[in-house]
């Protein structure tokens, strides 16, 4: 296989390709991730990995780069990294006690193709107390994470369910990427 690049600082991201087996550098672009008006997650997640993957591709054209976006979506609103403790507890509110989705976009890009794909991960939340979001905050494990959570810590405890793939709310759905990979394999 052609030199492997993960476009993602992310070390989710990199754990869980490790589980691939595969071997891959890192490089992670800086671009705009500003929602534009009227964008739904699923648009917003894959727009933005077509966009990392463009920008490493055009740093190394000959690399088979892959590149995600994961955010969350409930209410027709994208719930993104926390900016701050109460922006962390705005987005506690609307996921508590409810079924919340998850999305990541996914992208492989070679010089000569791109193959994208939006995941869908419903996640089910139990109602937080006021001590629960105090107690989780306190753990600064909310920061930089999609919803101000992480499904493979300590937000475990929160969540009753899931429906869809696991990895995908960790922010690499890793069946779908190997899928995309064999895809551009096979047409190389």
């Amino acid at each position: 296989m052609a030199h492997l690049i993960l476009a993602s600082s992310s070390p989710r991201r990199r754990e869980l390709l490790q589980q691939l087996g595969l071997e891959f550098d890192i490089f992670s672009p800086d671009i705009d991730e500003s929602v534009r008006s009227g964008e739904s997650v699923a648009e917003y997640v894959e727009r933005l990995a077509q966009a990392k993957a463009a920008a490493v591709q055009q740093q190394f054209p000959n690399a088979i780069v892959i590149a995600a976006d994961t955010s969350l979506g409930v209410d027709n609103h994208i719930l993104g990294k926390p900016e701050s403790k109460q922006h962390a507890f705005a987005m506690w509110n609307m996921i508590s006690g409810r079924k919340h989705d998850v999305f990541s976009g996914v992208c492989v890009r070679t010089k000569n193709q791109i193959c994208s794909i939006v995941v869908r991960t419903q996640v089910e939340f139990q109602t937080l107390s006021s001590n629960d979001m105090e107690s989780y905050w306190a753990t600064s494990e909310p920061i930089g994470k999609a919803g101000a959570y992480a499904i493979q810590g300590i937000a475990a405890r929160y969540i009753p369910c899931i429906e869809g793939s696991y990895s995908n709310v960790v922010g690499l759905p890793l069946h779908e990427t190997v899928q995309l990979l064999q895809t551009v394999k096979a047409l190389n």
